[in-house]
């Protein structure tokens, strides 16, 4: 199977302002070079972590996901990140997964940050979502979800990699780093982390630390503080030799979630 190759946008994200960071990004893409399989953008990308969804959401119609499409066609690329989405009266921290000709892959936060009373403003997801690209299967999750190993867990080989989009804070980043090496050791999987860099509007600062992460647990790529966009390439044959190799995922153990 051919390797993977992702491109990290790692940016200050403007403080509720969609039409800038709109901008931002699209001046972006328009401007990478080489070529890439899927771009990979922070949480809440078009306005930060916010709790002011009333102000900023947006339909699955509306302008954010036209720009993802937008985006994914002249790339020839998938693109993905979360934003603020209403779905009937409902408001979502959502990861819109858009691929080449406007199919979209969808997931819902499930763990909503109590510490900022997300779970008061937004409604939890239920399910997890596999995408496919390029022969991999890529599981797609937010944030918080991090720090839940049963929700993230890799059984019978479910996923090849595993993408978090972040708005995790400096103060914590130790945290961060050692559970995105945590999950791809546990799943034997690819981790990848892609996180926002600046301060908030809250005043919370953030300082980034993107990353993608071995099956075995190496750091194979990091970026600290600062903006930073790069692509990255991931060996399927290098992930399929560990597995063969140190088959753990083999002794798992079984069990289903509630809702």
């Amino acid at each position: 199977m051919r390797n993977l190759r992702l491109t990290l946008v790692q940016f200050d994200t403007a403080w509720q302002d969609v039409a800038a960071n709109l901008a931002r990004v699209d001046g972006i893409l328009r401007s990478l070079e080489g070529p890439t399989d899927c771009v990979i953008l922070p949480e809440m990308f078009t306005t930060g972590f916010t709790m002011e969804a009333r102000a900023h959401a947006e339909r699955m119609d509306g302008k954010t996901v036209a720009r993802l499409r937008e985006w994914a066609d002249f790339l020839g690329a998938d693109v993905a990140g979360s934003l603020v989405i209403l779905d009937g009266k409902r408001y979502y921290n959502r990861l819109v997964w858009v691929k080449p000709g406007g199919r979209i892959v969808a997931y819902d936060k499930r763990h909503l940050f109590r510490m900022a009373g997300e779970q008061k403003v937004y409604s939890a997801g239920g399910e997890s979502v596999t995408v496919e690209l390029h022969g991999w299967k890529v599981r797609p999750f937010i944030c918080y979800d991090l720090r839940f190993p049963a929700w993230c867990r890799n059984r019978e080989r479910e996923f090849d990699a595993a993408v978090f989009v972040a708005n995790w804070p400096e103060q914590r980043v130790e945290h961060w780093k050692t559970l995105l090496r945590a999950r791809a050791i546990e799943n034997q999987c690819y981790v990848i982390g892609v996180n926002r860099t600046g301060t908030d509007g809250n005043g919370v600062s953030h300082s980034g630390d993107s990353a993608v992460i071995g099956p075995a647990g190496g750091v194979l790529f990091e970026k600290g503080r600062g903006e930073y966009v790069g692509t990255v390439e991931l060996s399927y044959d290098e992930l399929a030799k560990y597995r063969d190799s140190f088959p753990a995922w083999k002794d798992a153990d079984t069990f289903t979630l509630e809702k």
